[in-house]
């Protein structure tokens, strides 16, 4: 069975020609399927990101497919929605302008935008308000701290109402007050609106915490050698994270990446 997210037999090395130089994939093969919420770890300079850029069409493989939503990906995928580490707000665009600044660029709504902005305005509010920043629209964003800048961003990344949400290390810069809070916002989003999600984190709690599955990969060049499924019951409080048995998931996780930067 195909996933919603396919990558079959992918091979990409970064280089003169893109055929030599560094092997950064070899042989990896990953499905997600639809309406699922996964994650990637592994070890530093394994290539998580390299997954992502192929994933959304800013990159093609050398060798293997790359499927999103059943058709091979050969330029940006429309459908996905991205949010990073830096929430890269426009400092001169309010908070809403920012959210709302991919509706400028992706199809149909690029296209619709002018004639029904004030439907458009009330969805981006939607979102804002369900990530707690109702009222903060007009704020810029130098009056916002860096988790409500994030909350932001993920409302920006959200507001064209892509099916997949890709997101690359988007609380890595954040204390880990902020960083559970957010676990928490992005928990509930994904069971509001019902995206399928790829997640690339370097923090295990934060994959064992939020994934239906986490796919570990190997060091450089890197592919997939662990799919681990975690079954514990939606919505996950918080607390979860002190149990034993969530810890004992992080300590297994861990010891898997252990053994691929041992073996590289």
């Amino acid at each position: 069975m195909t996933g919603f997210v396919d990558l079959r037999d992918v091979r990409l090395s970064y280089g003169a020609g893109g055929g030599e130089g560094m092997l950064a994939l070899d042989g990896l093969n990953m499905s997600v399927r639809k309406g699922e919420f996964s994650a990637v770890v592994g070890p530093s300079g394994c290539g998580k990101s390299t997954l992502m850029k192929l994933a959304t069409g800013l990159i093609r493989p050398q060798e293997g497919t790359v499927e999103v939503a059943g058709k091979e990906v050969d330029g940006p995928v429309s459908v996905a929605g991205m949010a990073f580490q830096n929430p890269s707000m426009l400092p001169w665009r309010t908070t809403l302008k920012n959210v709302m600044l991919p509706l400028e660029i992706v199809q149909p709504h690029r296209r619709k935008l002018s004639r029904e902005y004030p439907a458009y305005v009330e969805h981006a509010e939607g979102l804002l308000a369900m990530v707690g920043l109702a009222g903060f629209g007009e704020k810029f964003p130098w009056q916002l701290s860096g988790g409500m800048q994030q909350r932001a961003n993920l409302c920006r990344a959200l507001v064209h109402d892509p099916q997949l949400l890709m997101l690359d290390e988007p609380f890595g810069a954040l204390d880990a007050f902020t960083r559970e809070e957010l676990w928490q916002v992005i928990r509930d989003l994904h069971a509001e609106k019902g995206f399928t999600v790829v997640l690339v984190t370097h923090d295990l709690r934060e994959a064992v915490f939020l994934a239906d599955r986490v796919f570990v990969m190997s060091a450089r060049p890197g592919k997939i050698i662990v799919e681990r499924e975690i079954g514990f019951e939606r919505p996950r409080p918080i607390d979860l994270t002190y149990e034993a048995e969530f810890n004992d998931i992080v300590h297994e996780l861990r010891g898997h990446i252990a053994e691929a930067r041992a073996a590289a």
